[in-house]
């Protein structure tokens, strides 16, 4: 039996996001704008809350195409409130337009979002070596930085907290602890 991170439960959902998703480093923009939306989603909330509703996320905000997503008309707006599938808060939901289109000028400048954000690990995964839940931080020195530098350029809901559980999503940061076996999976990718 495979020994998993101290958060993975018997929840199919979360066993899977664990195995094929969470801390592989992502260097696609168009993932790491999903992330991006699901995290700032998440925030206040519990992880299989967005999991759950994940699929509907994607419908709802067609598949996650920030390019549609900066082009939202207050009708549009007006729909996702009354989309019973979704977390229906209006500043996430005017956040994911906002951020959507700050996204892209990110894009525009750096050449890719790619590039932006993990010129901030010099391109490659933290490695670190934490054994147990308590050794997990919540931030660092690193996302207090990065969420500093977003809000700056107008990003919402991307505080510390959730640019580290992005950070962790979108493997900037190889938080497995040591005993789960995607840890050494992930410092084997270069």
């Amino acid at each position: 039996m495979k020994t998993r991170c101290f958060w993975v439960n018997d929840n199919q959902k979360y066993i899977e996001y664990h195995d094929k998703e969470w801390g592989e480093p992502v260097f696609d923009d168009a993932i790491l704008f999903e992330f991006l939306i699901l995290e700032t989603f998440q925030a206040g909330l519990s992880w299989i809350t967005i999991l759950n509703k994940r699929e509907n996320f994607r419908n709802a905000f067609d598949n996650f195409d920030y390019t549609k997503i900066a082009k939202y008309s207050g009708l549009k707006y007006a729909s996702l409130l009354q989309d019973t599938g979704i977390i229906r808060n209006k500043l996430k939901i005017k956040s994911a337009i906002t951020n959507a289109q700050l996204f892209m000028e990110i894009q525009n400048e750096f050449g890719s979002f790619s590039n932006f954000i993990w010129a901030y690990v010099q391109g490659k995964p933290i490695r670190n070596n934490f054994h147990k839940k308590e050794d997990v931080p919540a931030t660092t020195m690193l996302s207090d930085k990065i969420s500093k530098d977003l809000k700056k350029r107008g990003f919402k809901f991307l505080g510390s907290t959730v640019v580290y559980a992005y950070m962790q999503a979108v493997g900037m940061v190889n938080d497995h602890t040591k005993d789960c076996f995607k840890y050494q999976e992930i410092i084997k990718i270069k």
